[in-house]
């Protein structure tokens, strides 16, 4: 059985302007010691998939019915929320994209640390003290005895970042769901928190889930990948599938606008046009305003996430009419 399972996941902001759909029907599985990654730009629903997982959504977010979220048998839509504070932090936790603002000004690392593990655990205070130097030793922080006491404004971005790791490790829990980690750091704190959370995930044997718009931290960490548009899934599979044999237009513009050794020197080609509007969302493919090889049907018709091989998914009308173009499926059939 999964350890995570989510079936027709709809989240909505209801604003003065009108419904934003920001989840739109997303389902996808985790298995235990896998790393899943998330992958789009701004706004195509990646981290509110994941604060709907925990239900720490904003005032207006709202998970719809018909959405399921399973972890490790137990339903969280709809539970209350003594049961969503047992799992919080618990069986699920999550690193958020900015440390800054997520870490409390007015509280000590020591103090942050250690109010999940008093809550989570029998542990006493001196017993949750001597496991929060473990924690900052596991992240590579040097002098624990010393940081313990200090506030996050004295530590740098990257510091910080790994506080943050070990705040979400505290309880030691089943799923890690990381927001975007390293888009605060630099190059060089991002190679290091991703080296960092490959040895933890191995160490540890836990699962995670990536959410990041950087495909090659996908590329070094992930086993599966979603690829996210318009708060739907356009495309799943293995890294493999989606690095070497995409199958939607999305994905495919992705891949392009990342700088490799081969486009060395060349202009990069970046995806035509804008975010979609998801208070007006189009009668047909959300991708269809922005494709290159947008067809008739691609205006006024939404595909649907087909197999286009082995565990390998992806919502896109031109498979269809690859397919039609092999012989592998009639016009008959099409219809």
């Amino acid at each position: 059985m999964a350890l995570l399972e989510i079936n027709n996941l709809q989240t909505s902001f209801f604003t003065d302007a009108g419904e934003v759909k920001a989840v739109n029907g997303v389902s996808y599985s985790l298995e235990r010691g896998k790393v899943l990654g998330i992958v789009g730009e701004s706004g195509s629903g990646k981290s509110v998939s994941a604060y709907s997982v925990l239900q720490i959504l904003a005032g207006a977010g709202q998970i719809l019915e018909g959405s399921s979220v399973v972890v490790d048998g137990q339903e969280l839509v709809g539970a209350g929320e003594n049961v969503l504070r047992t799992i919080r932090g618990n069986k699920i936790s999550i690193i958020f994209q900015d440390p800054m603002t997520s870490l409390n000004p007015t509280y000590t690392i020591g103090h942050q640390i250690m109010e999940a593990i008093l809550l989570h655990t029998d542990r006493t205070k001196e017993e949750a003290r001597e496991r929060t130097k473990e924690l900052l030793t596991l992240v590579g922080i040097n002098e624990p005895d010393k940081r313990i006491n200090q506030y996050p404004f004295e530590l740098s971005g990257g510091m910080r970042q790994r506080i943050g790791i070990a705040m979400a490790l505290a309880c030691e829990p089943d799923i890690l769901i990381a927001d975007e980690p390293t888009t605060a750091l630099d190059v060089t704190i991002q190679a290091q928190i991703i080296d960092l959370m490959i040895s933890l995930q191995k160490k540890l044997g836990m699962a995670i889930i990536m959410i990041t718009h950087d495909l090659g931290v996908i590329a070094q960490i992930c086993d599966e990948v979603i690829v996210m548009y318009a708060g739907s899934i356009c495309e799943k599979g293995s890294a493999d599938d989606i690095f070497y044999n995409p199958k939607h237009e999305y994905t495919k513009g992705l891949l392009r606008s990342i700088p490799t050794s081969s486009n060395s020197g060349k202009k990069l080609e970046p995806i035509t046009g804008t975010p979609i509007d998801l208070l007006n969302m189009p009668k047909g493919c959300p991708f269809a305003p922005r494709c290159q090889n947008a067809m008739k049907i691609c205006i006024n018709n939404c595909p649907e996430l087909e197999e286009v091989g082995p565990n390998h998914f992806a919502k896109c009308f031109i498979n269809l009419k690859e397919a039609i173009e092999k012989g592998e499926v009639e016009v008959e059939e099409a219809k």
